[in-house]
């Protein structure tokens, strides 16, 4: 009978049990708004929902709330994506900074010559479509969503997930939901005049934010029962706060959306809007305190958060497999797009020679090199990998259709003097990776350089030069008084010297191991110089040449540069050999003998701080044979020019004020970075010169020159500006140096 009775009651509990009404499992759909700088808000607000335990189900963004959701529903959590961005120089990453070690030789040369690059197609003068290409960005949501780029669908993602863009031809908006992820998000927060458009299947795209900077329609129709918005959208503001033409773009633009919103806050279950009044879209760095406000404003809703969690049944999130691994071994790269640019010249660009082990972060150095070069308006990379864990690259190019561009620049110092550079260049003339350079100075001397460039790649590369370089100086007596060229007055201590140079080569030059760049050529050179300042010509005018001849030789150089900064480097390493065989010549110098000089260069930078660095540099040359020839000796002395033939910069003396046929020099530079881009350095260089130091052993006597130098340096878009005072002991005398812009 007691069996009979409990079973009796296990069945009525179990009826009583079918009978109770199911939980309902709540669908909750997250809209993240556009908004700059101000949706890092986003990652506060994800904080405090995360913590209410409310599952997300659906996720829609919009520019910015298109990269935090993105990275949010392909499995980052909010405390991650805190971690992330808290890492991130904003400036590096919208500015498309490329660190100087990862550009090629050429690139890093291009770089340091000119202040202003500007499309000159059939000469008129064009301005970039905007500041940035947005590569960096795309390099860095290609990294972060490594883990997920085989999935095509966006609904396949650990979270549904779409953005908005906006279609540039016809206005409309375009909802992107399919294809690859980083690509979409870039396309979503390609910000006019800040962000380049991206192309998708022949699609041209600009923000989202145009036309729909709050989908919340979209995410209510992914299946959405409840709707928890996040808007830092902007408020309309007073003309106080009317400061700059962008702020007005960004007013007007705010008018459509600011009354849109009327409606959408209506359809949005939760609402919540951080106090964004202090930020505008590019206040990057005040990062945290946006964060913050975006934490603040959610935290208010919190009970209505832990509410909403309690109607959804509890489900784990997905298990995310994270690329942890910065290594990638490449088997091969598959190339689309490209029809004027050899696969040789990509590859030589990225400096990546398949199979290859290298990094995401090496590779993503090769791709911002070969962005630098200006030739490609879109450079896309996917990244796919085999059940290996080899990688192939997919790597789809847009070649750009700019050919002429206007490069302009400035500067001094107390060799040249004042100097202003036109530069035209010229893109695939005769070839398709070719391009001439013509560099017109004009200033207190009149110069030239013209460059016509074959870029192999890995290959060889082919090169013909020709440069025209003239100053007039006040030096001492010195410089000529040992000339076998001429007699002349030794009783003066000073001249005024008018020096010409015209050098014409022609040379090849390679890759080597991947970083050595090296090259030999044929040149011609063509000297000549003269003082006005005493003797009688033939002609009856007051001068007199000491030299006026043509030298014909054979070279070879070296080189390794890692050096993070060529003018204020914080870490790196630099390496220049350079040989030359001078084998005849025709001029004035008629007692010419075969000779060779040899030179290098080596130097070493590196931290302490952040703040504070050091580099030392140790160098020097000599000559073998040729004794009658004196015009190409060693002339130490000054700072701040660009270095030609065998004048070195050296502190305390002033240009050409020291001459021998062998040096060696010693420098050691502190620098403290007292403000961003400001410094100040303490730069101490000792030097042996003289002839035959080698073969008489005065090399390691002692030490013939020494000096000190204070500086202040700045680098600005034109380049350094530095103001250093110096002091000799053995002059017992000062020298200021003045060095504006870069060399050239």
């Amino acid at each position: 009978m007691k069996k009979i009775a409990f079973i009796a009651m296990v069945l009525c509990a179990a009826l009583l049990h079918a009978q109770e009404p199911e939980t309902k499992d709540v669908k909750v759909g997250l809209v993240l708004s556009g908004g700059g700088a101000k949706g890092l808000a986003h990652i506060g607000a994800l904080k405090v929902i995360e913590e209410s335990g409310v599952r997300i189900d659906y996720i829609g963004g919009t520019s910015m709330g298109a990269i935090i959701g993105s990275l949010y529903a392909s499995g980052y959590t909010a405390k991650q994506l805190d971690s992330i961005f808290k890492e991130i120089n904003f400036d590096d990453l919208i500015q498309d900074e490329i660190p100087r070690r990862a550009k090629t030789f050429y690139e890093k040369a291009e770089s340091e010559k000119y202040a202003l690059t500007l499309p000159f197609d059939k000469f008129q003068i064009s301005f970039p479509s905007a500041l940035s290409k947005g590569q960096n960005v795309y390099n860095f949501l290609s990294k972060l969503t490594a883990h997920v780029n085989d999935i095509e669908d966006f609904n396949k993602l650990p979270i549904p997930f779409f953005c908005i863009a906006t279609n540039v031809e016809t206005g409309k908006e375009v909802i992107l939901n399919k294809g690859y992820l980083p690509r979409a998000i870039t396309a979503s927060g390609a910000l006019p005049s800040l962000f380049s458009p991206v192309v998708i299947n022949d699609t041209v795209m600009v923000d989202g934010g145009v036309v729909n900077n709050y989908p919340v329609d979209e995410v209510r129709a992914m299946g959405a029962d409840i709707v928890i918005g996040v808007d830092v959208q902007d408020s309309l503001r007073g003309r106080d706060r009317l400061n700059s033409a962008f702020d007005v773009l960004v007013q007007i633009n705010n008018y459509r959306t600011i009354n849109d919103m009327v409606e959408k806050r209506k359809k949005t279950d939760i609402y919540i809007k951080p106090n964004m009044s202090d930020f505008t879209v590019v206040s990057f760095s005040d990062g945290q305190k946006i964060v913050n406000a975006g934490e603040e404003e959610a935290g208010l809703f919190a009970k209505r958060l832990k509410d909403i969690a309690a109607t959804q049944q509890y489900k784990p999130r997905p298990k995310v497999n994270f690329v942890k691994n910065d290594s990638l071994f490449i088997k091969e790269v598959q190339i689309t797009g490209n029809k004027k640019y050899t696969r040789a010249y990509l590859l030589g660009k990225l400096k990546l020679i398949t199979p290859a082990k290298t990094s995401y972060q090496r590779f993503n150095e090769g791709i911002n090199n070969l962005s630098a070069t200006g030739n490609f308006q879109d450079i896309n990379h996917r990244f796919l990998e085999d059940e290996n864990g080899q990688t192939t690259v997919l790597l789809d190019v847009r070649e750009s259709k700019s050919n002429t561009l206007l490069r302009l620049g400035a500067h001094y110092d107390d060799l040249f003097r004042t100097a202003a550079m036109i530069n035209v260049t010229q893109k695939r003339i005769f070839t398709n990776n070719d391009i001439a350079s013509f560099d017109f100075i004009v200033g207190d001397n009149f110069r030239y350089n013209i460059d016509y460039y074959i870029d192999k790649g890995f290959y060889w590369s082919i090169g013909l030069n020709s440069s025209y370089h003239f100053f007039d100086e006040d030096i001492p007596i010195d410089f000529i008084v040992n000339e076998s060229l001429a007699e002349v007055d030794t009783q003066l201590n000073r001249i005024s010297l008018k020096y010409g140079d015209v050098t014409n080569r022609v040379y090849v030059e390679t890759l080597f191991r991947r970083t050595f760049l090296l090259g030999i050529g044929a040149e011609h050179k063509w000297l000549r110089y003269l003082s006005e300042t005493i003797g009688i010509d033939e002609n009856n005018n007051p001068r007199t040449i000491f030299e006026n001849t043509n030298y014909f030789s054979s070279y070879g150089y070296l080189k390794y540069d890692t050096y993070d900064n060529s003018f204020f480097p914080n870490k790196g390493i630099f390496f220049k050999g350079d040989f030359h065989l001078y084998l005849f010549a025709h001029g004035l110098n008629k007692n010419f003998d075969e000779f060779s000089i040899s030179k290098a260069k080596i130097g070493y930078a590196f931290s302490f701080s952040d703040k504070f660095s050091t580099e030392l540099t140790t160098e020097g040359g000599f000559k073998i044979g040729g004794a009658s020839t004196r015009s190409l000796d060693f002339f130490i002395g000054g700072y701040g020019y660009k270095p030609l033939n065998n004048i070195v910069p050296f502190y305390g003396y002033e240009p050409l004020s020291v001459r021998g046929d062998t040096y060696l020099k010693s420098a050691l530079t502190l620098d403290y970075e007292v403000f961003k881009k400001n410094h100040i350095n303490l730069s101490v260089n000792i030097a042996n010169v003289g002839d035959g130091l080698f073969t008489s052993g005065e090399w390691i006597d002692g030490i013939d020159y020494s000096s000190y130098a204070l500086g202040y340096g700045l680098e600005t878009f034109l380049g350094p500006v530095e103001v250093k005072y110096s002091y000799s002991p053995e002059r017992d005398e000062g020298e200021w140096y003045v060095s504006v812009g870069f060399r050239f």
